[in-house]
């Protein structure tokens, strides 16, 4: 299938009512099918292997065949965008100059497959009419703590002073300038030689806390801290010129590329921060990711933003009837998009309260969103369950709001 085109959509949209009512109602319902544009997007995650490739060490075809199946998947839940993870643990999807291959394609980090993902990930996914979005995790290096079991070449061997263990795993310390501008390169590969449609940042900065541990930068915070009022404020600011630095990198290149994060929904807190929403979520990303989501957006340093917004309506510490609201004023005269993050890895889980287990709850969601004009999409967690649809979840949606294939925004 090639790309959805303007005028390919026009005319289905003219030719399903013209044998029913006038030319001018085909000429509306054309208009109404070039003003029909959201995102529909799925997250295809490869850390452990939670999506694809199903196992590590496939042959290339086995591997080849999976990835197109999950492409076939998008098109028949007639979604348009698909976000590939294509740098999960500072490694690669692609041969990179910077950074070895991933473990999780052939069970040896730095081993080469034999092809290349992502360079076939963007083709096929054009093709089929599908936007191809790269999903990169800056700064996590391994879900372990061992710098020995890396290949013998990776940077972080090579750089041990840029390596923090914290929580069982291993992260480039995000208060080193060197380190800002080494991720900022490895990842910017990708966007020159291929032809993807945007840089995707998941929810990953300082990591998530862990309880008892403290992640150790007091080294680079004494060397680069002067002139903040406490290390959270430098901490922020770390990550505010990582985002602020990539945008501008992004733009300079002059390709189109657009850039969007995903981050966990909760700012922060109203009781915290009047600015906040009515949550009381344990984790707020400005305060324990050093994350200032709603800085970034206000800023106008991303082209999209899509909140996690993994809760049901009505849970008590995190509604999904408050946070989407309150994302839809964040972004309020930026020209920053906003589609809603939706967990449908939850739907029909056993271990979830009872509103997952209803099929028509994510339905719904997609429904409240229909009242917020800001609300440009949804992106459903992840691509494993788009396919297996536990309880029918998907097929509610696709059912309820996707009669046909759209165009997402530009």
């Amino acid at each position: 299938m090639g790309r959805i085109t303007r005028r390919s959509l026009t005319v289905a949209a003219a030719g399903a009512l013209a044998g029913a009512g006038t030319a001018g109602e085909a000429l509306a319902a054309g208009r109404a099918a070039r003003q029909r544009r959201e995102l529909r997007g799925m997250w295809l995650a490869t850390v452990a292997n939670r999506d694809w490739p199903s196992r590590p060490g496939l042959p290339a075809e086995q591997q080849r065949a999976e990835l197109l199946a999950f492409l076939d998947t998008a098109v028949r839940r007639r979604l348009n965008a698909v976000i590939f993870q294509v740098r999960p643990t500072a490694d690669a999807l692609w041969p990179s100059p910077y950074e070895p291959w991933a473990e999780y394609l052939t069970g040896a980090q730095g081993r080469d497959p034999g092809w290349d993902p992502l360079g076939t990930a963007v083709r096929e996914a054009h093709r089929r009419g599908l936007e191809l979005h790269a999903w990169f995790n800056p700064y996590r290096i391994a879900n372990h703590t061992d710098p020995g079991r890396l290949v013998p070449t990776h940077p972080a061997r090579r750089h041990p002073e840029w390596v923090v263990r914290y929580g069982g795993k291993l992260y480039y310390n995000p208060g080193l300038p060197e380190v800002r501008r080494f991720v900022q390169d490895a990842m910017l590969d990708a966007v020159v030689r291929y032809g993807i449609d945007a840089v995707h940042w998941d929810d990953y900065f300082y990591p998530y806390p862990v309880a008892g541990q403290v992640f150790d930068d007091d080294d680079a915070f004494a060397r680069h801290g002067t002139g903040f009022p406490d290390r959270a404020a430098w901490r922020r600011d770390n990550i505010d010129r990582l985002v602020s630095e990539t945008a501008a990198r992004i733009r300079r290149l002059g390709r189109g590329v657009r850039f969007g994060i995903s981050p966990f929904a909760v700012w922060r807190n109203a009781a915290t921060d009047p600015r906040g929403s009515q949550t009381t979520a344990g984790v707020q990303t400005y305060d324990d990711l050093y994350a200032d989501t709603r800085g970034w957006v206000r800023r106008g340093w991303l082209d999209y933003v899509v909140p996690q917004v993994y809760w049901n309506i009505g849970f008590a510490a995190a509604d999904y009837a408050k946070l989407v609201p309150w994302w839809a004023d964040v972004v309020r005269g930026t020209g920053v998009r906003l589609y809603i993050g939706e967990a449908l890895y939850k739907a029909g889980d056993p271990a979830q309260p009872a509103p997952w287990q209803d099929p028509a709850e994510l339905s719904r969601h997609l429904t409240f969103d229909r009242d917020f004009p800001q609300v440009r999409g949804n992106v459903f967690f992840s691509a494993k369950e788009v396919a297996a649809d536990r309880n029918g979840a998907m097929a509610r949606v696709v059912a309820d709001h996707y009669g046909c294939r759209v165009r997402p925004p530009r």
